[in-house]
């Protein structure tokens, strides 16, 4: 940025905190009222104006998941203008990125400097014991998000220069101005990560493992003598929602797999590293014992209505506020549901699923599996997220036939018609009602963090470094993890689950059954964009479908992808490196 880009974005920034708490009127539209352009010097005399600053970050953090699927083997998207089926295409360019989080995490990033700067100026409460509590949390607050803020910026732009070396972003951790140096280089990848590890390492300070009655006795340590009302007051169950150390440690978990991983691994972040920071966070959920039974459908469990502000059910770690909707179930309903149909899950992914014996359905000898009965017999979670041919759905229960000419609900009978045979189910509530003469809204929420990736998360490293038996300094290995995971989909409970046996001595067979389980359990979430990207994996494979040929079941090809082999890592913006001289750009872009 130029420096007065930057002196406008830092006005914009301090405004635009403010208006959450300050707006008086819509009356100057274009003219922001003098209290809404408030200087820093206000923030001695209100700390609301400080409190918004920081609450402003949050909005920062993305909050939906992107359904990038479409620009990987798992779906296609009916919407010829969706961005992610253009860059599985051959779009995706340094200047056509929806993965770019350049501008508006860096933009974050500086509302926390700018926070940290001002923070001692700040007088919270007029009881010295309460402010010294609120200015201890806030601090906590701000250096996690920055921290987290890194993360994102790393996933989303690291990559390797020209001469192979593996960079991160430039590094910024003071309140920058107009006289500020902007065209600085970008740090190393392991540098970054270090930075990221010693905010998270701050906030952990000061920030409880969660917030209400529950945690009082650990932050009443942090604070002998401290009344428990003074306590409450400010670590109670009010906050809960606010980033909390089981937060941190859950990003510190996502951060060290993705730093461990082949395409990173220059980083000298180790698999043993991101094991034992997966296992922190299964510690909170108790361990093996307690992995939710309802876990794999969290999203249509009814009891989330009686959910209150902030508080989370078993699986859920972190999540948004819940609001009644139909929008989701709107854009991907089938047309017969008045539906637009979007995500198509392709056969590629029905292909994972393995039968409920255990067996993956290529082993024809064991499987059971039926090439013209495709859907008998298989994994419960088939069903769980995906409609396919036969399949009921919606409040009627009512049959979908994907493959037929009598619906509009078959295969590519119009532009809000399936492409592959398959509607995407994962997320929807079949509660839910869309016919616009009688609408049916239902609670929904985006679950930031789930238990059920950082028990994958742990296995896929732990098989790393130990093995699939080996637990280190753990209590369990990543055999049973996935053993877990697989009882509660309800495979191989007859059986013993003799595949899952067979994979047990096995380092790269349960390498490869980890990575299959993941892409299952996590489906529709956002991760197999860059699962497959960190573990250098195949971005071309050609998306399948599925198709009725003279009343028999026939696969097809749909998509095919178009990926270069530098497109493991994502660019930089186009236009920063422009403006920068020193801003190197990664290789390829």
């Amino acid at each position: 940025m130029k420096a007065n880009n930057m002196k406008n974005i830092i006005k914009t920034a301090l405004a635009a905190v403010l208006v959450a708490g300050s707006l008086a009127s819509c009356d100057d539209v274009f003219e922001p009222a003098p209290e809404n352009n408030l200087p820093l010097d206000y923030l001695e005399l209100n700390s609301s104006y400080a409190e918004n600053l920081i609450g402003g970050i949050y909005i920062y953090l993305p909050t939906g998941i992107p359904y990038n699927d479409p620009a990987t083997d798992d779906a296609v998207s009916n919407d010829a203008s969706n961005s992610w089926r253009r860059i599985a295409a051959g779009n995706w360019t340094s200047s056509n990125n929806p993965v770019n989080r350049w501008e508006s995490c860096r933009i974050a990033i500086q509302y926390c400097n700018i926070f940290l700067a001002n923070i001692e100026r700040v007088t919270w409460a007029a009881d010295e014991e309460v402010n010294k509590l609120f200015h201890d949390r806030f601090l906590g607050e701000a250096h996690a998000l920055r921290g987290m803020l890194m993360y994102y910026l790393l996933q989303a732009h690291s990559g390797v220069d020209n001469a192979g070396a593996l960079l991160g972003i430039p590094i910024v951790e003071v309140a920058e101005d107009a006289s500020s140096e902007f065209n600085v280089p970008r740090n190393t990848f392991a540098e970054c990560i270090d930075a990221m590890k010693k905010d998270f390492e701050i906030a952990m300070k000061y920030l409880p493992t969660e917030y209400g009655e529950e945690y009082y006795s650990e932050v009443a340590q942090k604070y002998p003598g401290v009344s428990q009302g003074s306590i409450m007051r400010v670590f109670g169950a009010g906050f809960m929602g606010r980033v909390s150390g089981r937060i941190i440690e859950a990003y510190l978990s996502k951060a060290t797999l993705m730093a461990a991983s082949p395409a990173f691994s220059a980083s000298g972040v180790t698999w043993e590293e991101a094991a034992n920071a997966a296992a922190k966070v299964i510690s909170y959920n108790g361990n093996l014992r307690e992995l939710a039974p309802t876990g794999g459908n969290w999203y249509c469990d009814p009891a989330m209505d009686d959910l209150v502000d902030g508080a989370c059910p078993d699986e859920v770690l972190w999540r948004t506020t819940k609001g009644n909707s139909h929008d989701l179930e709107t854009t991907n309903f089938p047309p017969t549901l008045y539906g637009s149909g979007r995500m198509n899950p392709t056969q590629n992914l029905v292909d994972a699923f393995p039968m409920e014996n255990g067996y993956p359905i290529t082993d024809a000898a064991n499987s059971g599996y039926d090439p013209q009965n495709p859907y008998a017999g298989r994994d419960p979670r088939l069903g769980m997220y995906v409609l396919y041919n036969g399949a009921k759905a919606g409040i009627d229960n009512k049959e979908i036939n994907t493959l037929g000419k009598e619906t509009n609900d078959g295969l590519d009978m119009t532009s809000t018609s399936t492409r592959t045979g398959y509607y995407m189910k994962k997320h929807l509530r079949m509660d839910v009602n869309c016919n616009p003469s009688n609408i049916v809204d239902k609670n929904h929420y985006t679950a930031r963090l789930r238990y059920t990736e950082f028990f994958l998360n742990y296995a896929e490293a732990a098989n790393e470094v130990w093995g699939p038996t080996g637990t280190g300094s753990n209590s369990f290995s990543a055999y049973d993890i996935i053993k877990k995971i697989r009882q509660r989909a309800g495979i191989g409970l007859e059986n013993g689950d003799p595949y899952l046996e067979s994979c047990k001595g096995n380092k790269e067979a349960m390498r490869e059954l980890i990575r299959n389980e993941r892409r299952i359990e996590l489906c529709f979430e956002g991760f197999r964009f860059y699962d497959l990207r960190r573990w250098k994996a195949d971005l071309n494979t050609t998306a399948k479908g599925i198709r009725l040929v003279n009343g028999e079941y026939d696969t097809f090809d749909v998509e095919t992808r178009n990926y270069k082999d530098y497109m493991i890592y994502g660019p930089v913006p186009y236009s920063e490196t422009l403006k920068f001289s020193n801003l190197q750009q990664n290789a390829g872009w």
